[in-house]
């Protein structure tokens, strides 16, 4: 027994060694192999029902109806869990305000419970439905002012580009028609004048045509009294 007893420690697993730490310190003083066994045994395994529970509680509800889904928990249950915990494990998966209207229910079957919750979710469901579809609709009414602000926006900008366009033209036709008329005078001479008269005035004796230079006369002078 003590040879025994002394294998079976040298090959758990140090996980374990933890849970039959009391029996490692202080072995009985006979039946130690069989004490050790019978301690792991009870101490690391599971009834069926914790494992079947353990299993269950993994379940989610997903897309499925309550009744649907109390027909799946049943199936993987089978006899081994009891339908008090049953009931308990399906109610904590539906959402939490089904729970609130079917906590009321607590002494009819679970069946006629599914069915309500049946009902439940539909209204849900619908309601559901009817959020995402006006959701929708304001999603698609936003869009369509975006893009009308952004087609108003780049018209502004258009019209602003081609009034700008047109300013620089008209500025730079004023500024060459400015230079043309400052190069079509020369102090008072235009350029219909010829060369001597724009050059000597009235000093110069020769003209070449065309040439409108008409010469400046002097003023006569006024007549006194006593001249004759």
């Amino acid at each position: 027994d003590t040879t025994r007893y002394a294998y079976a420690l040298s090959q758990i697993d140090t996980r374990y060694a933890k849970e039959i730490k009391d029996i490692v310190t202080s072995p009985p003083a006979e039946h130690r192999y069989e004490t050790l066994k019978k301690t792991l045994i009870q101490r690391l395994s599971t009834s069926q029902e914790q494992r079947t529970r353990q299993l269950l509680e993994r379940e989610e509800l997903g897309d499925r109806k309550p009744s649907q889904f109390l027909r799946h928990l049943k199936g993987l249950a089978g006899t081994a869990v009891p339908d008090s915990l049953l009931r308990t494990l399906w109610l904590g998966r539906l959402p939490a305000q089904m729970q609130v209207i079917l906590a009321t229910r607590q002494g009819d079957r679970l069946e006629d419970v599914a069915e309500q919750a049946d009902r439940i979710h539909e209204v849900n469901d619908r309601a559901v439905v009817a959020a995402v579809e006006a959701t929708s609709t304001e999603k698609t009414t936003l869009q369509a002012q975006i893009e009308a602000l952004t087609k108003q926006v780049a018209a502004l900008t258009t019209q602003f580009s081609q009034e700008r366009k047109r300013w620089r033209a008209d500025q730079s036709r004023s500024r060459s028609r400015s230079r043309s008329r400052n190069r079509g005078h020369t102090k008072g001479f235009t350029v219909e004048h010829c060369y001597y008269h724009r050059t000597f005035k009235d000093k110069t004796r020769k003209c070449e045509e065309p040439c409108t230079y008409k010469a400046i006369k002097p003023a006569k002078p006024e007549n006194t009294e006593g001249s004759c």
